[in-house]
């Protein structure tokens, strides 16, 4: 494997203007990656429904947060990637979406969601295996990235469970040749 000297730390990373998650990309390999995630606060939601229509309403509901819609009618900024993942291995319908807070925010000093739907959280440390892809997401696309990413994991000895991560980065209305989706799993 060639290891890649890729590091994004304090500073921000951006991706078309919007902030991204702090990781560190440790190994590449053709279109895999291992990346090292530090602690991120985020704003997330548990949506019911068809992956899209979740994504789609998980959204709203967090745009609407950031927008001004809580208890201090402040703006927060948008960061990207819009990040969903099953809530539960026993109810296929229900999803976690999530936005990340932009840096400099800490649980104490982000706004209060008017929305006791919205639930502000810190994610741990972590190291995520991962493949991005452009164009338009479709079902039959994030399960073969899943599937890829499960059998590179198991080939190099990667210990990846639980539910995949799927990363969307752009609006609907970006061109779809030029869209940046992820599939992630947690590595243990």
């Amino acid at each position: 494997m060639m290891v890649a000297a890729v590091s994004v730390g304090a500073e921000a990373q951006l991706y078309r203007g919007y902030e991204t998650p702090s990781y560190e990309v440790t190994v590449k390999k053709g279109d895999f990656e291992r990346r090292s995630y530090a602690p991120q606060v985020v704003a997330e939601v548990y949506v019911q429904g068809d992956r899209e229509e979740a994504v789609s309403r998980g959204f709203r509901v967090l745009a609407d947060y950031i927008f001004g819609g809580n208890v201090d009618e402040a703006k927060v900024a948008m960061t990207t990637p819009v990040s969903q993942q099953a809530a539960d291995d026993d109810d296929a319908g229900l999803w976690v979406v999530r936005f990340g807070m932009p840096r400099g925010y800490t649980l104490e000093n982000l706004p209060k969601p008017q929305s006791a739907a919205i639930r502000l959280t810190e994610t741990p440390a972590e190291d995520q295996l991962v493949v991005q892809f452009t164009g338009r997401w479709s079902e039959a696309q994030l399960t073969q990235k899943e599937l890829e990413l499960r059998a590179f994991a198991a080939a190099h000895g990667l210990d990846a469970s639980g539910a995949p991560r799927f990363y969307f980065y752009d609006g609907p209305f970006t061109l779809p040749w030029t869209r940046r989706n992820e599939v992630a799993l947690v590595l243990n």
